[in-house]
């Protein structure tokens, strides 16, 4: 299968960096010092499970550069889906599977809206990566996966398919039957990471300070709640176990949406805190803290985009 690795950042670096390690055809989308020093040096990867170095990788800098692929793992900033999802028609064909790894849980719907949605398979991943320079990605926390699964609950041959090409990259990766339940578990715990941006902690520090501990207990309520009134499947102990998941974090790790308020760049805080808000207000559930630490970042969203 040739796979198609839709922006070369953590993520897609990452997970298409193991499976080009492995010897599989992967083909890149970058641009700038990072297409140029990836096609001059290859493709380095830093990872708490061992780091690894790809001498020869295929490189574009445009989506139509690329060509048909079989497997089309979108790995681009939530907010750019949409810029991106028409020039993606140019490389599927009639047998094409695309999965989306992005944050929040509106890309398969946003892809949809323009690709045939037989031909996406819903997704999402687990890591904390990002572009350490270019040409360098560096895996700093969690247990890297991918979970994908049909978005009708079905179990698939294809899903059987891409799985097999995962294990032969040597990465974990799970097939879902309740992908909406798998996004909403990741939503929940990410929305932490615009509290992180608007205390300007880690997530070491964020979690041993009893008042900012408590602003995340109760942002990640609100969040639950939310997912209950939309009838997701999920169990009552998630949050427990989510501040446990997030206790086990290292300590100086911070997430890429604080980085990106940090630095004054756009962020995906529409598709995360602002999602909540938006879905608090259609469905009547009190947002109080999501609704603050989304409007305390919206002015510097605001001027970043411009």
């Amino acid at each position: 299968m040739k796979t198609a690795i839709i922006g070369t950042g953590g993520v897609g670096g990452y997970f298409g960096g193991k499976m080009a390690h492995a010897g599989l055809d992967v083909t890149f989308l970058a641009r700038g010092r990072h297409a140029e020093a990836m096609r001059k040096n290859g493709l380095q990867v830093k990872s708490i499970l061992g780091d690894f170095h790809v001498k020869q990788v295929n490189v574009a800098e445009t989506i139509s550069e690329i060509g048909k692929a079989d497997l089309i793992l979108v790995a681009v900033k939530a907010w750019q889906v949409k810029e991106i999802r028409e020039e993606l028609k140019e490389i599927i064909d009639s047998e094409s599977i695309v999965v989306p790894l992005q944050n929040g849980i509106l890309a398969f719907d946003e892809l949809a809206e323009v690709i045939n949605r037989e031909r996406i398979v819903s997704g999402l991943c687990r890591i904390i990566s990002k572009i350490e320079a270019p040409g360098v990605i560096n895996h700093f926390g969690v247990s890297p996966v991918i979970i994908f699964g049909e978005r009708d609950k079905s179990d698939s041959a294809r899903l059987h398919q891409v799985k097999s090409l995962f294990d032969e990259a040597g990465f974990s990766s799970e097939i879902s039957m309740d992908m909406d339940a798998e996004l909403w578990k990741k939503y929940i715990a990410i929305c932490v990471s615009a509290l992180l941006a608007v205390t300007h902690t880690t997530y070491g520090e964020m979690r041993e300070i009893p008042e900012t501990r408590q602003m995340m207990t109760d942002l990640l309520n609100e969040v639950y709640l939310l997912s209950q009134k939309m009838k997701i499947n999920i169990a009552p102990d998630f949050v427990d176990k989510t501040i446990s998941f997030i206790d086990s974090f290292p300590y100086n790790t911070t997430s890429s949406l604080t980085r990106d308020v940090w630095e004054n760049k756009p962020s995906e805080i529409e598709y995360q805190n602002g999602t909540v808000v938006k879905l608090g207000e259609k469905y009547g559930i009190p947002t109080p803290v999501n609704r603050f630490i989304y409007n305390c970042i919206l002015p510097g969203e605001i001027r970043a985009r411009s």
